[in-house]
């Protein structure tokens, strides 16, 4: 066990960064020194980065220490200095907390340092954005699936791509996992300038809610933004829906995007398309009759590849003919935004029409691990932990499965309650045989949450028929579904998806469903 879940990104910084004057940073930003002495000790000084994180701060870097909802990022100054920087940016109070823990040290001070250190940082990295073809996606669900097919697409198109989302920070050759959606400021920012060194020429983003409230992509001016969907997700941090949605609305403004792509399927979607400042492409994937420039028709699911082929209709009467490798209307959706954006960024439609025909086995998102044949049945990882999210992914299942459905889920703890007795409902309602199990249970008693789960169940199943809860661990309750799949069965392993680590009372234990799943298909069924 481990408290650290990921490991640094530290190793994605370009090999020189040329100096910047803190002179000029100080004019462009309205940077003030704390005192006096700052203010001596800063002439003539350069900065060669920045970083908020202590921990993985360069010599020669601005440390900004942030304002956090628990402690103030100023207090790990004295960290970050003995690991090499030069100075230190922060806010009044911060600056008392510096110069009382590293005296000395620095300070340079604004009232919202969080606001500026995504332009700050793109300024020290020389505005990197500007020499890569960058798309980003926001939405409730969808986003890593669809960040994924452009990642395949672009790298068609320019021969590479870079790629910053929930599962992975990747440049060239090198990845690490990623610790959120959306990193911070600093490590987007040097993340970019390493790929225009290494000649990468795009960038596929995910954003999250929090990090566009929270400033992290700011500083950048994506060429195309694309929005899935809204669902019930977040509503600790955002109270409401409508808060959740002028949240992702921030994305679609001259400051974050030039243009942008959005999916009309639901209300929250056609709200936003109506009310953005900047020029919008309606995309409408779902059966329905809600104005759109770009529409789907003819989706079809093949029971053999579990592909999904359909037609896009583009607003000058094109058609556009194109296989998702994934199944589902929901899969449609992503891979049509992923189209419509490409297409929107440049790409020629026939390069992002067979790029996207082959982006398989995105990781945990519909994740196969075991293909359907005569003895062994279709088993599959995926990351549907909202109740909106877990009825698509059940629908979309269900056409290639001949037999039982059999779903494999729990749900988090310390996050959305409400969500619990629904994800029971959802699984009751689509799936024939149900393994409940834990998620990631945080600081809360594991029984509870499955107890929530279970309430749901019986508003559809009051005596529980072919429901089984695991008490014991995660990789158990896997291990069963696998065991009660037949041939002609679908297990699916919901809610986790492709994260490495299982939190549980205050630890990270490293553990990921997908070699869970594989090791279990191998003992049933053996290699092949």
């Amino acid at each position: 066990m481990s408290n650290h879940a990921y490991e640094s990104a530290a190793a994605l910084r370009p090999g020189s960064n040329g100096p910047v004057p803190i002179s000029a940073l100080c004019e462009r930003f309205s940077l003030v020194p704390a005192s006096a002495d700052d203010a001596a000790a800063l002439e003539d000084l350069s900065v060669l980065g920045v970083s908020v994180d202590s921990g993985d701060t360069a010599p020669g870097e601005l440390f900004a220490g942030l304002p956090g909802f628990t402690v103030h990022g100023a207090r790990f100054a004295a960290e970050a200095v003995a690991c090499g920087a030069v100075v230190v940016l922060t806010d009044a109070e911060g600056s008392r907390i510096v110069h009382e823990t590293a005296p000395g040290t620095p300070v340079l001070i604004c009232d919202d340092p969080r606001a500026v250190v995504g332009p700050l940082s793109a300024e020290v990295y020389h505005h990197p954005a500007r020499g890569l073809i960058t798309t980003v996606v926001t939405g409730t669900n969808g986003k890593t699936t669809t960040s994924y097919f452009l990642d395949a697409i672009l790298s068609a198109h320019v021969g590479a791509c870079m790629v910053a989302g929930t599962v992975e920070l990747r440049v060239g050759e090198r990845s690490v996992e990623s610790p959120r959606t959306t990193v911070e400021a600093p490590v987007l920012q040097r993340m970019m300038a390493l790929a225009v060194e290494d000649g990468v020429g795009a960038a596929s983003l995910e954003a999250s809610s929090h990090a566009i409230v929270l400033h992290r992509l700011d500083g950048v001016v994506f060429d195309v933004a694309g929005f899935t969907n809204l669902q019930r997700d977040h509503l600790d941090f955002h109270k409401t829906m409508e808060g959740y949605l002028e949240a992702k609305a921030q994305l679609f403004t001259p400051e974050h995007a030039r243009r942008g792509v959005v999916c009309v399927d639901d209300q929250w979607g056609a709200a936003l398309a109506a009310e953005a400042p900047i020029e919008i492409d309606r995309l409408r994937a779902y059966p329905g009759d809600a104005p759109a420039d770009w529409w789907v028709s003819d989706a079809a699911v093949s029971l053999t590849d579990s592909a999904t082929t359909f037609t896009l209709h583009g607003p000058d009467g094109e058609q556009i003919e194109a296989s998702c490798p994934l199944p589902g209307l929901v899969n449609v959706q992503n891979a049509a935004l992923a189209l419509v954006m490409a297409i929107r960024a440049g790409v020629p439609t026939a390069t992002a029409t067979e790029a996207l025909a082959g982006a398989h086995n995105i990781p945990g998102r519909m994740q196969r691990i075991s293909q359907r044949d005569t003895r062994r049945g279709l088993c599959i990882v995926d990351f549907a932990h909202t109740p909106d999210a877990m009825e698509l992914a059940l629908k979309a299942v269900r056409p290639i499965t001949p037999g039982r459905l059999i779903v494999v889920f729990g749900s988090d703890g310390d996050r959305d309650q409400g969500k619990r007795p629904m994800l029971g409902e959802v699984c009751a309602r689509l799936a024939d045989v149900l393994v409940v199990t834990d998620e990631n249970p945080r600081s809360e008693d594991p029984q509870l949450i499955r107890n929530a789960i279970l309430d749901g169940v019986r508003s559809v199943r009051p005596d529980l028929e072919n429901v089984e809860e695991i008490t014991t661990w995660r990789g158990d309750a896997v291990r069963r579904g696998v065991e009660l799949c037949g041939p002609d069965d679908t297990v699916i392993v919901t809610g986790k998806g492709h994260e490495p680590f299982l939190e549980m009372a205050g630890d990270f234990i490293r553990y990921n469903d997908a070699p869970v799943m594989a090791e279990a298909v191998e003992e049933k069924w053996g290699r092949g």
